[in-house]
């Protein structure tokens, strides 16, 4: 058995302000993704430019707070919220839901695609790669505040947490960050190193994510006021990934099938705002519809 490490879940305190290591890991997500979101923006044929990813980022940031909050509400504590609303607004006593933080990032990057006139399936794929930052470092502020353990163990690297009872339990906290954050990282990192069709990079996110999730749930401990939703062993979590292991799996096919890419830009430069100047080929491929358009009304 392995011990706790029992580290204050508070990072900082400022006076009457605290700043704990779950909001840190918020934060590492956000820099994260933006770091390499850049890198990727400047490369050629990315399509996108330095203002629209810090958009995009800002985006996304509201999308996953608000819609992570409230998915909780929604999802694991909806009979509280009837009985008393403001619980909504309680963000301190704990509770963000990723599902609801996916459909809140879905509902935001549909506002920015109007924005800035970019596919929504395009942004999507783009932003997907570096969701498993902020996954696997939210699981690590799970890890050291003591929350979401998982069920009692008998295997070597079990742990007692604080208010976990006296048995050990299984850090199912760090399995998340293994496979939500590592591998499902990676998986996305080099799939999309290549160019891929429409919604195939999103899709393959929903279907690791979905599987590695319905996995873990096996040894995570249900909350104690929904306990197993069904059939004795079906908890919450695993009711809402499936869907998204089909999904992804509709999305992925259809992408393949229908074998729509992203249309790109060549840059040559970047100007001081942080927008991409178009490039020889961009615009040489503007002069040819232009001439194929003059052919047709010459005829």
């Amino acid at each position: 058995m392995l011990t706790f490490p029992n580290i204050d879940p508070v990072a900082l305190q400022l006076g009457p302000i605290a700043i704990h290591w779950y909001g840190l890991m918020y934060l590492g997500g956000f820099t994260g993704g933006y770091y390499l979101s850049m890198k990727r923006a400047l490369k050629p044929n990315s399509g996108w430019t330095q203002n629209q990813v810090s958009d995009m980022i800002f985006y996304g940031a509201m999308g996953v707070i608000l819609g992570a909050r409230i998915g909780y509400i929604l999802f694991y504590n909806f009979s509280a919220f009837l009985d008393n609303p403001i619980i909504l607004f309680k963000v301190w006593e704990g509770g963000m839901s990723f599902h609801g933080g996916m459909l809140g990032v879905a509902l935001a990057m549909l506002l920015y695609s109007y924005k800035v006139k970019k596919h929504f399936f395009d942004i999507m794929d783009f932003g997907a790669p570096i969701v498993p930052i902020g996954l696997g470092l939210g699981r690590i502020g799970n890890f050291i505040g003591g929350e979401l353990w998982g069920r009692t163990t008998d295997v070597p690297w079990g742990m007692i947490f604080p208010g976990g009872g006296d048995l050990p339990r299984h850090p199912s906290q760090l399995y998340q960050f293994a496979l939500e954050g590592v591998v499902l990282f990676t998986i996305l990192w080099l799939f999309s190193m290549k160019p891929r069709p429409r919604r195939a990079v999103m899709g393959m996110f929903l279907i690791w994510y979905g599987i590695f999730r319905c996995v873990v749930e096996f040894v995570r401990q249900p909350d104690a006021h929904i306990g197993f939703v069904a059939l004795d062993w079906l908890t919450m979590g695993q009711l809402l990934s499936i869907p998204m292991i089909l999904g992804g799996l509709a999305f992925v096919l259809y992408g393949y099938r229908k074998n729509d890419f992203a249309p790109t830009s060549v840059p040559v430069a970047v100007t001081a705002e942080g927008e991409l100047k178009p490039g020889i080929a961009e615009k040489s491929t503007k002069k040819s519809t232009k001439k194929k358009k003059n052919k047709k009304r010459n005829k």
